[in-house]
Protein backbone atom coordinates (compact mmCIF):
# COMPACT_ATOMS: atom_id res chain seq x y z
CA UNK A 1 0.00 0.00 0.00
CA UNK A 2 1.41 3.36 -1.02
CA UNK A 3 1.83 5.87 1.80
CA UNK A 4 1.86 9.55 0.89
CA UNK A 5 4.09 11.52 3.24
CA UNK A 6 4.51 15.14 4.21
CA UNK A 7 7.30 16.56 2.06
CA UNK A 8 8.93 17.94 5.21
CA UNK A 9 9.56 14.39 6.47
CA UNK A 10 11.06 12.97 3.26
CA UNK A 11 14.55 11.57 3.49
CA UNK A 12 17.25 12.74 1.13
CA UNK A 13 16.84 9.52 -0.84
CA UNK A 14 13.06 9.92 -1.08
CA UNK A 15 13.44 13.48 -2.34
CA UNK A 16 15.99 12.44 -4.92
CA UNK A 17 13.89 9.50 -6.12
CA UNK A 18 10.80 11.68 -6.50
CA UNK A 19 12.65 14.43 -8.37
CA UNK A 20 14.43 11.95 -10.62
CA UNK A 21 11.16 10.21 -11.53
CA UNK A 22 9.51 13.54 -12.40
CA UNK A 23 12.48 14.51 -14.55
CA UNK A 24 12.42 11.15 -16.30
CA UNK A 25 8.74 11.52 -17.22
CA UNK A 26 9.64 14.93 -18.62
CA UNK A 27 12.54 13.50 -20.63
CA UNK A 28 10.32 10.75 -22.02
CA UNK A 29 7.75 13.31 -23.16
CA UNK A 30 5.01 11.94 -20.89
CA UNK A 31 4.89 14.79 -18.40
CA UNK A 32 3.57 17.41 -20.79
CA UNK A 33 0.40 15.38 -21.36
CA UNK A 34 -0.64 16.24 -17.80
CA UNK A 35 -0.10 19.94 -18.46
CA UNK A 36 -2.19 19.80 -21.62
CA UNK A 37 -4.99 17.82 -19.99
CA UNK A 38 -5.27 20.16 -17.01
CA UNK A 39 -5.29 23.24 -19.21
CA UNK A 40 -7.95 21.71 -21.47
CA UNK A 41 -10.32 21.34 -18.55
CA UNK A 42 -9.52 24.75 -17.05
CA UNK A 43 -10.55 26.27 -20.36
CA UNK A 44 -13.66 24.14 -20.91
CA UNK A 45 -15.07 24.13 -17.35
CA UNK A 46 -17.55 27.00 -17.03
CA UNK A 47 -20.22 27.95 -14.53
CA UNK A 48 -23.01 27.87 -17.11
CA UNK A 49 -21.92 24.89 -19.18
CA UNK A 50 -20.35 21.49 -18.90
CA UNK A 51 -17.88 21.34 -16.04
CA UNK A 52 -15.85 18.41 -14.83
CA UNK A 53 -12.44 19.22 -13.35
CA UNK A 54 -13.19 22.63 -11.84
CA UNK A 55 -16.08 24.78 -10.60
CA UNK A 56 -18.05 21.59 -10.03
CA UNK A 57 -18.73 18.77 -7.56
CA UNK A 58 -16.29 16.52 -9.43
CA UNK A 59 -13.36 18.87 -8.71
CA UNK A 60 -12.19 16.59 -5.90
CA UNK A 61 -12.70 13.11 -7.47
CA UNK A 62 -11.38 14.38 -10.82
CA UNK A 63 -8.15 15.56 -9.26
CA UNK A 64 -7.90 12.41 -7.13
CA UNK A 65 -7.96 10.40 -10.35
CA UNK A 66 -5.50 12.80 -11.99
CA UNK A 67 -3.08 12.45 -9.06
CA UNK A 68 -3.41 8.69 -9.03
CA UNK A 69 -2.60 8.42 -12.72
CA UNK A 70 0.47 10.63 -12.28
CA UNK A 71 1.60 8.66 -9.22
CA UNK A 72 1.35 5.40 -11.17
CA UNK A 73 3.33 6.97 -13.99
CA UNK A 74 6.06 7.93 -11.51
CA UNK A 75 6.02 4.37 -10.17
CA UNK A 76 6.57 3.01 -13.67
CA UNK A 77 9.93 4.78 -13.46
CA UNK A 78 10.65 3.93 -9.82
CA UNK A 79 8.20 1.70 -7.90
CA UNK A 80 9.39 3.19 -4.59
CA UNK A 81 8.08 6.69 -5.38
CA UNK A 82 4.85 8.00 -3.89
CA UNK A 83 3.44 11.50 -4.16
CA UNK A 84 4.33 13.72 -1.19
CA UNK A 85 2.07 16.52 0.01
CA UNK A 86 2.74 20.13 0.97
CA UNK A 87 0.99 21.19 4.18
CA UNK A 88 0.87 24.91 3.48
CA UNK A 89 -0.70 25.57 6.88
CA UNK A 90 2.69 24.65 8.42
CA UNK A 91 5.30 25.26 5.70
CA UNK A 92 4.12 28.72 4.75
CA UNK A 93 7.20 30.83 4.06
CA UNK A 94 9.36 31.37 0.97
CA UNK A 95 12.27 29.77 2.86
CA UNK A 96 10.49 26.56 3.89
CA UNK A 97 12.37 23.34 3.11
CA UNK A 98 9.95 22.68 0.25
CA UNK A 99 11.73 25.38 -1.75
CA UNK A 100 15.19 23.93 -1.21
CA UNK A 101 17.48 23.01 -4.08
CA UNK A 102 16.93 19.32 -3.34
CA UNK A 103 13.17 19.42 -4.00
CA UNK A 104 11.17 22.21 -5.67
CA UNK A 105 13.84 24.88 -5.99
CA UNK A 106 13.25 28.46 -4.96
CA UNK A 107 11.43 31.60 -5.95
CA UNK A 108 11.62 33.23 -9.36
CA UNK A 109 14.03 36.09 -9.92
CA UNK A 110 12.58 39.58 -9.84
CA UNK A 111 13.05 40.63 -13.45
CA UNK A 112 11.23 37.76 -15.18
CA UNK A 113 10.10 35.25 -12.55
CA UNK A 114 12.49 32.56 -13.76
CA UNK A 115 13.31 29.87 -11.22
CA UNK A 116 17.11 29.65 -11.13
CA UNK A 117 17.71 27.09 -8.36
CA UNK A 118 16.86 23.44 -7.89
CA UNK A 119 16.20 20.60 -10.33
CA UNK A 120 13.49 22.44 -12.30
CA UNK A 121 15.46 25.64 -12.90
CA UNK A 122 15.58 27.02 -16.41
CA UNK A 123 19.34 26.72 -16.67
CA UNK A 124 19.45 22.97 -16.10
CA UNK A 125 18.19 22.11 -19.58
CA UNK A 126 16.00 19.41 -18.06
CA UNK A 127 12.82 21.45 -17.51
CA UNK A 128 11.99 23.27 -20.71
CA UNK A 129 8.31 24.14 -20.91
CA UNK A 130 6.71 22.85 -24.10
CA UNK A 131 3.06 23.51 -23.25
CA UNK A 132 3.09 27.21 -22.44
CA UNK A 133 1.04 30.39 -22.95
CA UNK A 134 3.84 32.41 -24.58
CA UNK A 135 7.44 32.15 -25.79
CA UNK A 136 8.95 31.86 -22.31
CA UNK A 137 10.06 28.25 -21.92
CA UNK A 138 11.26 28.40 -18.31
CA UNK A 139 9.48 27.76 -15.01
CA UNK A 140 8.28 30.94 -13.31
CA UNK A 141 7.25 31.69 -9.72
CA UNK A 142 6.41 34.78 -7.68
CA UNK A 143 5.99 33.46 -4.15
CA UNK A 144 3.74 35.66 -2.05
CA UNK A 145 3.37 38.37 -4.69
CA UNK A 146 -0.23 37.71 -5.74
CA UNK A 147 -1.58 37.15 -2.25
CA UNK A 148 0.31 37.75 0.99
CA UNK A 149 -0.68 34.79 3.15
CA UNK A 150 -1.28 31.11 2.63
CA UNK A 151 -4.37 29.58 4.30
CA UNK A 152 -4.06 28.95 8.03
CA UNK A 153 -4.83 25.88 10.08
CA UNK A 154 -7.88 27.59 11.61
CA UNK A 155 -9.21 28.44 8.15
CA UNK A 156 -8.81 24.82 7.08
CA UNK A 157 -10.62 23.66 10.21
CA UNK A 158 -13.51 25.99 9.43
CA UNK A 159 -13.88 24.37 6.01
CA UNK A 160 -13.56 20.84 7.37
CA UNK A 161 -16.50 21.65 9.65
CA UNK A 162 -18.81 22.30 6.67
CA UNK A 163 -21.06 19.24 6.69
CA UNK A 164 -22.61 19.33 3.19
CA UNK A 165 -20.42 18.21 0.32
CA UNK A 166 -21.96 20.47 -2.35
CA UNK A 167 -25.23 22.14 -3.35
CA UNK A 168 -27.10 23.63 -6.30
CA UNK A 169 -26.30 25.36 -8.60
CA UNK A 170 -23.21 23.08 -8.49
CA UNK A 171 -20.73 25.71 -9.68
CA UNK A 172 -18.46 28.42 -8.28
CA UNK A 173 -21.37 30.08 -6.44
CA UNK A 174 -22.40 26.93 -4.54
CA UNK A 175 -22.38 26.52 -0.80
CA UNK A 176 -20.72 23.45 0.65
CA UNK A 177 -17.39 21.86 1.46
CA UNK A 178 -16.24 21.34 -2.14
CA UNK A 179 -16.58 24.95 -3.18
CA UNK A 180 -14.91 26.29 -0.04
CA UNK A 181 -11.99 23.92 -0.57
CA UNK A 182 -11.75 24.84 -4.23
CA UNK A 183 -11.77 28.48 -3.24
CA UNK A 184 -14.60 30.27 -4.99
CA UNK A 185 -16.47 30.86 -1.72
CA UNK A 186 -15.53 31.25 1.92
CA UNK A 187 -11.92 31.45 3.10
CA UNK A 188 -10.49 30.21 -0.25
CA UNK A 189 -8.05 27.35 0.16
CA UNK A 190 -7.03 25.75 -3.16
CA UNK A 191 -7.20 28.81 -5.41
CA UNK A 192 -5.34 31.00 -2.94
CA UNK A 193 -2.35 28.66 -2.88
CA UNK A 194 -2.12 28.69 -6.67
CA UNK A 195 -2.06 32.50 -6.62
CA UNK A 196 0.46 32.61 -3.75
CA UNK A 197 2.94 30.51 -5.71
CA UNK A 198 2.29 32.57 -8.82
CA UNK A 199 3.99 32.17 -12.17
CA UNK A 200 2.86 29.02 -13.92
CA UNK A 201 0.75 28.01 -10.91
CA UNK A 202 -1.53 30.97 -11.65
CA UNK A 203 -2.38 29.56 -15.07
CA UNK A 204 -4.33 26.61 -16.43
CA UNK A 205 -0.94 25.10 -17.26
CA UNK A 206 -0.11 24.92 -13.55
CA UNK A 207 1.30 21.35 -13.66
CA UNK A 208 4.30 22.92 -15.42
CA UNK A 209 5.32 23.65 -11.82
CA UNK A 210 5.84 20.31 -10.06
CA UNK A 211 4.65 21.88 -6.80
CA UNK A 212 1.18 21.46 -8.35
CA UNK A 213 1.24 17.77 -7.35
CA UNK A 214 2.25 18.46 -3.75
CA UNK A 215 -0.42 21.12 -3.41
CA UNK A 216 -3.18 18.95 -4.85
CA UNK A 217 -2.03 15.99 -2.79
CA UNK A 218 -2.74 18.08 0.32
CA UNK A 219 -6.13 19.11 -1.07
CA UNK A 220 -6.85 15.41 -1.56
CA UNK A 221 -5.73 14.73 2.01
CA UNK A 222 -8.16 17.37 3.25
CA UNK A 223 -10.98 15.67 1.36
CA UNK A 224 -10.00 12.36 2.98
CA UNK A 225 -10.09 14.06 6.38
CA UNK A 226 -13.52 15.58 5.64
CA UNK A 227 -14.79 12.12 4.70
CA UNK A 228 -13.49 10.72 8.00
CA UNK A 229 -15.17 13.48 10.02
CA UNK A 230 -18.50 13.31 8.18
CA UNK A 231 -19.14 9.60 7.58
CA UNK A 232 -22.88 10.09 6.95
CA UNK A 233 -22.24 12.67 4.23
CA UNK A 234 -21.06 11.91 0.70
CA UNK A 235 -20.74 13.12 -2.84
CA UNK A 236 -23.53 15.21 -4.32
CA UNK A 237 -25.35 15.31 -6.72
CA UNK A 238 -26.38 11.70 -7.18
CA UNK A 239 -28.35 11.78 -10.44
CA UNK A 240 -30.15 13.66 -13.18
CA UNK A 241 -28.16 16.89 -12.95
CA UNK A 242 -27.42 18.70 -16.22
CA UNK A 243 -23.89 19.89 -17.05
CA UNK A 244 -22.21 18.31 -14.01
CA UNK A 245 -20.92 14.86 -13.10
CA UNK A 246 -23.32 12.88 -10.92
CA UNK A 247 -22.12 10.22 -8.51
CA UNK A 248 -22.13 7.40 -11.07
CA UNK A 249 -21.33 9.36 -14.23
CA UNK A 250 -18.04 8.83 -16.03
CA UNK A 251 -15.57 11.67 -15.75
CA UNK A 252 -13.79 12.87 -18.87
CA UNK A 253 -11.14 12.21 -20.09
CA UNK A 254 -11.51 8.76 -18.54
CA UNK A 255 -14.30 6.46 -19.63
CA UNK A 256 -13.76 4.04 -16.75
CA UNK A 257 -13.90 6.31 -13.68
CA UNK A 258 -16.85 7.83 -11.80
CA UNK A 259 -16.86 9.93 -8.63
CA UNK A 260 -18.16 6.83 -6.82
CA UNK A 261 -14.99 5.00 -7.84
CA UNK A 262 -12.87 7.67 -6.19
CA UNK A 263 -14.61 7.92 -2.83
CA UNK A 264 -12.39 5.36 -1.05
CA UNK A 265 -8.78 6.45 -1.45
CA UNK A 266 -7.56 3.66 0.84
CA UNK A 267 -7.94 1.15 -1.99
CA UNK A 268 -4.98 2.89 -3.61
CA UNK A 269 -2.97 4.73 -0.94
CA UNK A 270 -3.07 6.15 2.57
CA UNK A 271 -1.63 9.24 4.21
CA UNK A 272 1.03 9.17 6.89
CA UNK A 273 -1.05 10.98 9.53
CA UNK A 274 -4.48 12.47 10.05
CA UNK A 275 -4.82 16.21 9.72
Amino acid sequence: MAIRKNQSTLTATEKRDFVDAVLELKRLGRYDTYVSTHNQFIVSDTDRGERTGHRSPSFLPWHRRFLLQFERDLQSVNPAVNLPYWDWTADRTTTASLWGSDLMGGNGRSRDGQVTTGPFAGGTGRWTLSVRPDSRDFLRRALGAGVAQLPTRSEVESVLNVATYDAAPWNSSSDGFRNQVEGWRGVNLHNRVHVWVGGMMSSGMSPNDPVFWLHHCFIDKLWAEWQRRHPTQSYLPTGGTPDVIDLNDSMKPWNDTTPADMLDHTRHYTYDTGF
